[in-house]
């Protein structure tokens, strides 16, 4: 499943390509090479010299126009990510060239008929909605949230809801309502990740939205 995603979104400069494969044994995965890792690693490795700059705000919201791009071309795929997180975007060039990655969760809407998660399946219960707790929902609207978290990951270089230890006081206190602050220092624009955390997921912005509030803060800066 993970291959016939991978081909589906051939050819996008945000999303890591898959250069060749192999689905018969030995199993083999060719992609392509980027120069710094995961985006996680990359802006821990370098905060110090990233928060001595002037510029990275601008910095930031160039790199989150990019993961929005590689999310809104997902959705014209019919593709849900089911795992965006900082840790799964790789950076070849900061903040130009920042690439979606590891599919590994990722489901095909038009080869399915439900959008329910099977629980059976280990999930990163920090990047996830409420409605997956509540009832068991995931959708494009998820991804929505996910990316909401990337941003706030961005703006604190730290762990989702840090102060939290268990997958248990994790998911209860998403399902009461409480979100991650809001970051010290972040602008107001970037508030757009309140808009990715609200509720009912229908309320939530798509990516197409996004995108065009990201191009909009772009534009004046």
């Amino acid at each position: 499943m993970e291959v016939s995603i991978m081909r589906k979104l051939m050819h996008h400069k945000n999303i890591l390509q898959l250069l060749d494969w192999n689905t018969t044994e030995p199993y083999v995965l060719i992609m392509e090479y980027v120069s710094y890792g995961t985006l996680r690693t990359f802006l821990q490795t370098n905060r110090g010299h990233l928060s001595a700059d002037p510029e990275l705000q601008s910095l930031l919201t160039i790199a989150s126009y990019h993961i929005a791009l590689a999310m809104q071309h997902l959705r014209s795929k019919m593709i849900i990510h089911c795992d965006l997180a900082l840790r799964n975007v790789m950076v070849n060039k900061f903040p130009w060239e920042v690439k979606v990655a590891e599919f590994g969760l990722a489901r095909d809407l038009t080869r399915m008929t439900s959008r329910r998660s099977s629980r059976q399946q280990r999930v990163p219960l920090r990047w996830y909605p409420p409605e997956y707790f509540k009832n068991n929902y995931y959708s494009f609207k998820g991804d929505v949230w996910a990316f909401g978290v990337v941003l706030w990951e961005m703006q604190t270089f730290t762990l989702p809801y840090p102060n939290l230890e268990t997958s248990e006081q994790v998911v209860y206190h998403i399902c009461m309502g409480h979100r991650n602050t809001n970051p010290e220092g972040c602008r107001p624009e970037l508030h757009i990740m309140r808009d990715c955390w609200q509720e009912p997921h229908t309320l939530r912005p798509s990516f197409t939205d996004i995108v065009c509030m990201l191009e909009n803060i772009m534009e004046n800066d």
